[in-house]
């Protein structure tokens, strides 16, 4: 009879398991730094109006909301290399697909996602400031870019800051899900140490325990960033 929990093979895994930790690391911040860009563009699309793409960023917004992320990720992973290898055919271009690597995907996936949910946070955070300031950075002869990128959108970090932080940990989470279209990263990686000994429970508590670690990190760098954000504003 085998024993129920056997903690030396955990020990002996959490190192095996923490080496794709920054595989985790690079995903989550690759597709934060992605998402950030695609929300603030949707969320500049949202309120100024913009004839056509308004809609297009409407139903985005709304079906990567309403859908799973893991339906996404597939979507991503068997829907465009067949966009691709149309487009090949269509157009006679030499595209190699089998040679992209599946963490493009992954990417792909992660940062749309992240991005629409990150839009209405945007949204929300620039309409928060003040409209004065913006009249007064007209009247003293500021275009409408420069306002915002010089005026609203640094205000509106501060405000939006702790969601940003939220989206992030959970973005650090939902990695996990990159291992059903072979990106190994530390649920993968737990998932293979594991079958090699049918030890499961074990690894998965090694990879709860660095997944805990990596968020109460990111935990702290927010609160940090917040503080500092918190003077700025006071200033």
């Amino acid at each position: 009879m085998g024993t129920l929990f056997d903690i030396e093979y955990m020990l002996e895994s959490f190192p095996k398991i923490l080496r794709y930790a920054p595989v985790t690391l690079l995903i989550a911040v690759g597709s934060m730094i992605f998402g950030l860009a695609i929300g603030l563009l949707t969320a500049l699309i949202k309120i100024y109006k913009t004839p056509v793409l308004k809609w297009l960023s409407a139903f985005y917004v709304s079906f990567t909301r309403g859908t799973p992320l893991l339906v996404q990720m597939y979507l991503a992973y068997y829907g465009i290399p067949k966009v691709l290898n149309y487009l090949g055919e269509r157009f006679s271009w030499t595209i190699d697909v089998g040679n992209i690597p599946s963490i493009i995907f992954v990417y792909i996936a992660f940062s749309l996602n992240v991005g629409a949910y990150l839009s209405e946070s945007i949204r929300s955070a620039i309409e928060s400031v003040d409209k004065g300031q913006t009249e007064a950075a007209y009247s003293v002869g500021m275009s409408r870019l420069q306002t915002m990128f010089r005026i609203v959108i640094p205000q509106a970090v501060t405000v939006a800051l702790p969601n940003f932080g939220n989206t992030f940990i959970s973005l650090m989470k939902d990695t996990s899900l990159a291992f059903i279209i072979a990106v190994v990263e530390i649920m993968g990686q737990a998932k293979i140490v594991g079958s090699r000994s049918l030890r499961f429970f074990e690894v998965y508590i090694d990879s709860a325990i660095i997944y805990w670690i990596l968020c109460l990190a990111a935990e702290r760098g927010v609160f940090f960033l917040e503080k500092k954000a918190k003077k700025y504003k006071e200033a």
